[in-house]
């Protein structure tokens, strides 16, 4: 009996271990197939496949790492007061299954159990266009260099005015397009640029005015979406198509011609849409200067909603120095949603993130923005250690940093008074912007920083160890302006001395 009991107790382990055995064909599949696939195939933006067992475990330790770390599959908005469109998050079961899996030596599984491929689509994400169009030529990039912003003008031909649903962008040389802007030009503008420029496309033209007109845009990451409901861009008769492109060189000779396909619509929009961007102009207007070493320079902005709106997207903007963004809105009664939060910034991926629902947001909301950049040694983004003073401008190492809330008005509202009030906002932020808050008080910071710089400047001059810089033993520069700098007239500079110096010369 008691041999019976130990056996009967010896296969209930057995079976309830192969139970709890996870597989790839069983447990881990579903999720890859589903959530990394569509990414990471032949075609498509991911730099492997993941199509396959052997593919998988190929990169399996890979794979644990980046999914534990939420860097994979990318998606970096946080859970908010609503539901985003298409949110690619794995849940916790879900990295805790690819976890498991990794350190149980990654098992296969029964074959028979392995499900079937999703049915991706190839090529063009929403479907064949009504319209595909591109650059005439292809545009040489440089291994290296700075970052190159030129634009290229796309006629169109249009016998009539189209109401436009949705622009796919397909990057051609996805290594080095990282972003892309759209516009149309009646105006024939972009035209005379390019014939005047000899090379491929044009430096810049302007990007609003009469006859010139925004269509939306793609930066890396971005996924293809149609425009929610019967919203949709007009696309004026005859106009020209102008993309925008931003460059980054990758370290290797490129040639890119990119191509978009446009979508149309035969309803005509009730209503139309604006965007409200917290600050505006991307920062440019609050004079951004981010001193180096500084952790948290953070700029906010504020906004309140004249009218009653229902938003359906919110997207953000910064450089490698993001840090945070968020956007929420007060409701009058004081309730806080929180429309979008990224509490750790990649440069490298950028999209815009929609509701799956309309949000009504009434009259009196307050919208309020927070963009926090890190300019430490400690941020590994920092393309520049020892970190420099960054300040905004457009080039990659250079800084921006905006939240931008896409909305059409509520039924019977009249939306030329919103934007009307944008307007006004954006002329106080260029007269009168938000100083920028630190981590720390400027001067604590100077003291830190000068402590540092005196402190290297004795290590490397002091040669008889006596912890300061004896007179011939200062560097060259220092050699003119020795006696001044030398208060006690000892022939000798200490760190006081020095510390004295640099805040006269900060003065």
């Amino acid at each position: 009996m008691r041999n019976f009991l130990l056996t009967a107790t010896l296969l209930i382990e057995l079976v309830c271990a192969e139970a709890k055995e996870i597989t790839f064909t069983q447990h881990v599949a579903p999720i890859i197939f589903q959530n990394c696939t569509s990414c990471h195939r032949p075609g498509e933006a991911g730099p492997f496949a993941l199509m396959s067992y052997n593919d998988v475990k190929k990169r399996g330790k890979l794979i644990q790492l980046v999914t534990e770390d939420r860097i994979m599959p990318p998606w970096h908005a946080q859970k908010s007061t609503f539901k985003f469109h298409g949110d690619r998050r794995l849940s916790e079961e879900q990295i805790s299954t690819i976890a498991e899996w990794v350190e149980s030596g990654m098992p296969e599984g029964d074959h028979d159990k392995l499900p079937s491929l999703p049915n991706f689509i190839n090529g063009w994400q929403l479907g064949k266009p009504d319209m595909v169009v591109g650059m005439s030529e292809p545009f040489p990039v440089p291994d290296e260099g700075r970052d190159i912003y030129r634009s290229f003008v796309i006629p169109l031909d249009l016998p009539e005015g189209k109401w436009l649903k949705a622009i796919e962008f397909r990057p051609d040389a996805r290594s080095v397009v990282h972003h892309c802007l759209f516009f149309y030009d009646t105006t024939g503008e972009a035209r005379r640029l390019d014939k005047s420029d000899p090379h491929p496309g044009f430096r810049r033209m302007r990007q609003q005015g009469r006859g010139i007109g925004p269509l939306g845009g793609w930066a890396v990451g971005g996924q293809p979406e149609k425009l929610p409901e019967d919203l949709a861009y007009y696309l004026p008769k005859e106009a020209d198509l102008v993309l925008s492109m931003h460059y980054h060189p990758s370290g290797k000779p490129e040639r890119d011609q990119s191509s978009v396909g446009l979508h149309f619509t035969d309803q005509k929009p009730s209503t139309s849409f604006t965007g409200v961007q917290l600050p505006p102009a991307f920062g440019a207007l609050n004079r951004i200067s981010i001193p180096a070493g500084e952790k948290a320079y953070t700029v906010t902005d504020e906004f309140t909603l004249p009218i009653d709106v229902e938003a359906f997207a919110v997207s953000a903007h910064a450089h490698y120095l993001g840090k945070q963004l968020r956007m929420t809105a007060t409701l009058p009664k004081g309730e806080i949603l929180d429309l979008l939060n990224i509490p750790d910034w990649d440069f490298s991926w950028q999209e815009q993130y929609q509701f799956e629902e309309f949000i009504k947001l009434p009259r009196g909301t307050k919208l309020a923005s927070t963009v926090v950049w890190d300019n430490s040694a400690e941020n590994p983004s920092n393309p520049n250690i020892p970190p420099r003073r960054v300040r905004w401008g457009p080039e990659s190492d250079d800084e921006m940093g905006s939240l931008t809330l896409l909305v059409r008005p509520a039924e019977g509202q009249n939306i030329g008074t919103l934007n009307s009030l944008y307007r006004l906002h954006v002329g106080q932020v260029a007269r009168n912007p938000k100083p920028a808050t630190l981590s720390k008080p400027v001067e604590e910071q100077f003291q830190e920083r000068g402590h540092l710089i005196v402190a290297g400047i004795l290590e490397r001059s002091d040669k008889n160890g006596n912890r300061k810089i004896d007179r011939g033993e200062e560097p060259i520069w220092l050699k003119r302006s020795f006696d001044r700098v030398d208060t006690n007239s000892d022939n000798a500079l200490d760190q006081e001395e020095m510390m004295t110096a640099l805040k006269r010369l900060r003065r």
